[in-house]
């Protein structure tokens, strides 16, 4: 992974520091968060680079931070044989294994063309969110839609796979824990 930050000089300190604060306010995955959330991941985040074919994030490794997609595309890919689960691009959030234990990425992430975009550290995100719980549910808020999405994604994409053609109706739970009925939400 190449990152690309600049140390400016004391001047200029200030004016890079509002731009990210800019860039981090209007990243559509961000919006309605409130202005102190908005310092606090500023204050997490860096500008990110990667060229066509490189890995962002790779599957079973550990998890320590995410990404806000401003350019470019990437593919999250599963398993031995690379299957692809979803393509993203600008406006994409990328990664949240980072908030969940075992923190370990669960897809592997590769740029199919230049990508630029927010990394944020997730350790030190983690630490902010303990601290102030209203962070950490507002952020959850926001990935909960992207990883239900994703996550029936990837189950559309096995069961095509295992079938052949999918049935992608309700799914039946057999549990001891749960009533026999199935699954419509």
């Amino acid at each position: 992974m190449r990152t690309d930050t600049k140390i400016p000089a004391k001047k200029g300190r200030r004016t890079e520091l509002e731009s990210m604060a800019t860039r981090v306010a209007l990243h559509p995955f961000l919006a309605g968060m409130n202005h102190a959330q908005l310092a606090l991941l500023t204050d997490c985040a860096i500008e990110a680079h990667f060229e066509s074919g490189r890995i962002m994030l790779r599957e079973g490794e550990i998890a320590n931070r995410f990404y806000l997609i401003e350019s470019g595309g990437v593919v999250l890919e599963s398993g031995k044989d690379s299957v692809v689960i979803d393509r993203i691009g600008a406006g994409d959030l990328l990664g949240w294994s980072w908030m969940f234990p075992p923190y370990t990425w669960r897809f592997t992430a590769r740029a199919v063309e230049p990508t630029s975009a927010i990394f944020f550290y997730g350790t030190i995100l983690r630490e902010y969110c303990e601290r102030d719980p209203s962070l950490g549910y507002e952020l959850f808020k926001h990935m909960a839609p992207i990883m239900l999405r994703r996550l029936q994604g990837a189950r559309d994409k096995l069961l095509a796979m295992h079938c052949g053609r999918a049935s992608l109706g309700p799914v039946v739970l057999e549990s001891p824990y749960m009533d026999q009925e199935n699954d419509t939400n």
